[in-house]
């Protein structure tokens, strides 16, 4: 073969190949507007969803994909999870969030599933990174959480927490997010001479206020979540606490109100809307460039008092939860 024959069969495997390449990336931006993100979070039409979802729903329209969340029930198992997850891959979706539910192990959901759908997960963080064995998550930082409550407490207490008596309430002690702040709170309390009297989770349908207010009598309840902290402020407005103060985390509109009446002494809020947002446009990334790249960071709360309610730095968090 000639010099010049060689050199044009060179220029037309580098033509084909750059044409390859303009085609191939053609494709892939043909189909930002046109991904398909499912989310999947236990009792998904809840208020302390609506910042998580409002988000989500922002960073799906600057990103120009379709977001879907499926309808969940307040119960969810490992099972139902799983099922909703394989209707979801079945139905077209590129790419799942999806909160972890008690009983669940993430590697497993990723097992089965390897490369064939991405999943990113939310609530699940448990490492100092805030991200456990290279699980792709996006998650407040419960443990911190925890600590920055019982501070709050310690603050108010002049840091003598000497014969007081604590009531532990959450949804449940099963998940991990739950499990991170509990143990947080009692790490930073440890040895200030508080004692937990009781610890009592579940859901309480229509039963919540007087199922709390059979409890023994504390001098100050801590709720764990948003549904514990809701119930909580219900039932010391009712008067049913026998005058126990009330601590907590919350994220509704619910948990606000019952800031502003004074019910709540302190509430701290994690910024749900950043996880949801972060949630979205990390997995539209990772449809996008075929990689993840896990992000160390954690997403923050902010700490809300009666006085600190209304002012101006607060204004956007209140709009996001408002959200409907």
């Amino acid at each position: 073969m000639g010099k010049n024959k060689k050199t044009f069969v060179l220029i037309e495997v580098a033509l084909a190949a750059i044409v390859g390449i303009v085609a191939f990336l053609m494709i892939l931006e043909s189909r930002d507007d046109e991904f398909k993100i499912s989310v999947i979070i236990r009792d998904s039409d809840d208020n302390r969803w609506s910042a998580f979802k409002y988000g989500l729903q922002m960073a799906a329209e600057d990103e120009g994909a379709e977001l879907f969340v499926v309808g969940t029930d307040e119960v969810l198992t490992a099972e139902e999870s799983m099922n909703l997850l394989r209707d979801e891959s079945a139905h077209g979706a590129d790419a799942v969030i999806m909160q972890p539910v008690p009983g669940q192990d993430p590697r497993e959901v990723l097992g089965e599933f390897g490369n064939k759908l991405p999943i990113l997960f939310v609530e699940y963080v448990v490492d100092e990174k805030g991200n456990a064995s290279g699980i792709p998550a996006v998650g407040v930082d419960d443990y911190a959480m925890g600590a920055a409550l019982a501070e709050e407490l310690l603050r108010d207490y002049e840091k003598d927490l000497e014969g007081k008596r604590l009531g532990f309430l959450s949804q449940t002690t099963d998940a991990r997010a739950v499990f991170e702040r509990i143990k947080g709170f009692k790490d930073a309390l440890e040895g200030k001479g508080a004692k937990n009297v009781w610890t009592v989770s579940g859901s309480f349908i229509g039963t919540g206020v007087e199922f709390l207010a059979m409890q023994p009598e504390v001098d100050i309840v801590i709720a764990f979540d948003d549904d514990s902290l809701t119930m909580a402020g219900e039932c010391a407005a009712a008067n049913n606490l026998r005058g126990a103060a009330v601590y907590g985390i919350g994220n509704s509109t619910e948990a606000v109100y019952y800031l502003d009446t004074a019910v709540v002494e302190c509430l701290l809020i994690p910024d749900e809307f950043s996880v949801g947002y972060q949630s979205m446009a990390k997995s539209i990334e990772r449809l996008r460039r075929n990689f993840w790249e896990i992000d160390g960071g954690r997403i923050p709360h902010t700490i809300v008092r009666r006085e600190t309610l209304f002012s101006e730095e607060n204004e956007g968090l209140f709009f996001v939860i408002s959200q409907k």
